[in-house]
């Protein structure tokens, strides 16, 4: 047998996980005792949005050394590998690419063809993660490797989901959602980046006096509270809004009225207060 004039550590680590998968070693039916304990991690799974990067090796590790020091204990040891299908993260992936690469929109393509190569993307990167994890010599049983769209899961999360709503822990309700009007859908909370801005924009909106022609202009940064207004405060020194104290005020689109009043707090200069 002729060696190697130098050590080829990715052959050699290629070979040993080979055979340790081979051989179901990460498989917690290895252990045949009746009384062992059992341990198991389900795996953080990665986005397929990517490879994995240096955070996903270093959790990897830390749960790889807690997988395989329990094994050694005599655990019935079971870490559960798997990958996520991201949501809305991969489909701006596949919209970027489809636009790199053909200069065209999901619109141009269809629903269809655009699922389609939502699933080819996924299963580029989910080959691409599960290899990686090989590489990093994981400790995981891989005949137990979920997606988190699969089937079995799937049906999981909506008989949950069943079951919450006919607990009345999830219900239909008017609430103020994030909406991307270039998507055209709304975003959860988990996908928007708040940012603060200094020089705001000041919307102007005007609610009716019922009973007259006349209307009370409101200057806003957050237009979109104005659903949640319950009252209109006006100052006692602004020339503009003497007839409208006391009078009905309508709240647009909302079908809600209330009565203005006079306060020190309202400066002329700012406007009304809401």
């Amino acid at each position: 047998m002729e060696l190697a004039k130098a050590y080829d550590p990715k052959s050699a680590e290629e070979d040993h996980y080979k055979r340790w998968e081979e051989s179901g070693f990460f498989r917690p039916e290895i252990n045949q005792d009746p009384n062992a304990r059992k341990y198991s991690i389900v795996i953080p799974p990665p986005n397929v949005t990517g490879s994995l990067h240096m955070g996903h090796a270093l959790q990897h590790t830390i749960m790889d050394v807690l997988t395989r020091w329990k094994r050694m204990q005599g655990y019935k040891t079971l870490w559960l590998p798997g990958t996520d299908h991201a949501g809305i993260s991969v489909q701006r992936k596949v919209v970027e690419q489809l636009r790199k690469d053909e200069n065209k929109s999901p619109l141009d393509i269809g629903r269809e063809e655009f699922i389609q190569r939502a699933w080819r993307w996924k299963e580029q990167y989910g080959n691409t993660i599960t290899e990686q994890m090989r590489r990093e010599g994981a400790s995981v049983d891989w005949t137990r490797h979920r997606f988190t769209m699969d089937e079995s899961l799937s049906l999981a999360v909506r008989n949950v989901f069943c079951t919450l709503y006919d607990e009345g822990w999830i219900y239909r309700g008017l609430r103020i959602v994030n909406w991307c009007p270039k998507d055209k859908t709304v975003l959860s909370d988990l996908e928007v980046k708040e940012e603060t801005k200094k020089d705001g924009k000041l919307t102007y909106l005007k609610y009716p006096v019922i009973g007259t022609d006349e209307t009370v202009t409101v200057a806003t940064t957050r237009p979109e509270t104005m659903l949640g207004d319950t009252a209109v405060a006006l100052s006692p020194s602004d020339e503009r809004y003497k007839h409208p104290v006391g009078k009905t005020i309508d709240l647009p689109l909302t079908n809600r009225k209330f009565r203005s009043s006079r306060t020190n707090t309202s400066m002329p200069n700012l406007g009304p207060v809401l």
